[in-house]
């Protein structure tokens, strides 16, 4: 992946199948207008197109790198998540498989909900491997990039996906989408300290008891990160899965996956 300040092509997009269009940093711009969400004309001709490919299947995704806003352009640990479950979910679940994830990722009769969908990577590349009762949220301005790219693989995924605006925290919308959910998928979520609090709580109301987050994750910025940790140890037991388990052409170096389960409450005596 190349350095922020690596030209973006201006005229024509390019087809990309690898990372290397993608962003890796952020822009305090970005941060600002995200919290104040005003509103820009998407310009998805301006940069790289990525394909990600999922099973039999080809994810075509347009980005507007030079927009506002962080979820209208594809960030890598979308794809490290969707590559991971792509190598270990279980086409037909087999109670002998020998596969270590396969209970994890059995999706049958499962209900999921994606928290900054963003362009729609993580949400497709799941529908596509069979979680197919899901709902992909995000904020409202990120709304046309989503709604964009759902239109643009409606051909591979035969429909237009459920999406909902959720800002996280907001109860009225958390309740309307009817929770519980035993899936919640969110990745690279964590870059702004501020919002990490009504992150890790609306996971919590999202998730069923028996549920879990499945979590993208790279360290984007020391103070969220640092807060981020803290609340969720509180909140879920953590399992991080082993780099040596993750897509061996998605393994990148500062990327990880992160598997979160609801504590178990203590009985009272």
């Amino acid at each position: 992946m190349p350095h922020p300040n690596t030209p973006r092509p201006k005229k024509q997009s390019q087809s990309v199948r690898t990372p290397s269009n993608l962003i890796f940093g952020r822009t305090q711009q970005k941060h600002q207008s995200s919290r104040t969400g005003k509103r820009t004309v998407m310009k998805f001709t301006d940069s790289p197109v990525i394909e990600l490919p999922v099973r039999n299947s080809l994810i075509s995704l347009q980005q507007d790198n030079g927009s506002m806003h962080v979820g209208t352009s594809v960030w890598p640990c979308s794809l490290v998540l969707v590559k991971f479950i792509d190598r270990w979910a279980p086409p037909t679940p087999n109670p002998i498989d020998p596969n270590p994830y396969s209970q994890l990722l059995d999706f049958r009769n499962k209900r999921g909900i994606e928290l900054g969908a963003g362009c729609g990577a993580g949400g497709m590349g799941f529908y596509l491997l069979g979680l197919t009762d899901l709902v992909l949220t995000d904020i409202a301005p990120v709304m046309p990039a989503l709604k964009h790219n759902l239109k643009r693989n409606k051909p591979v995924l035969s429909k237009t996906l459920k999406h909902s605006i959720l800002y996280w925290n907001n109860l009225d919308q958390i309740n309307s989408l009817k929770p519980p959910f035993h899936y919640v998928i969110a990745a690279d979520v964590v870059y702004i300290e501020e919002t990490v609090g009504p992150l890790v709580s609306t996971m919590d109301a999202l998730m069923a008891d028996d549920g879990v987050v499945l979590l993208g994750y790279q360290l984007r910025d020391p103070e969220a990160d640092k807060l981020f940790w803290e609340l969720c140890d509180k909140t879920f037991d953590i399992e991080k899965v082993p780099h040596e388990d993750l897509h061996p052409d998605y393994a990148y170096e500062e990327t990880s996956v992160y598997v979160f389960r609801k504590k178990k409450k203590k009985e009272e005596s």
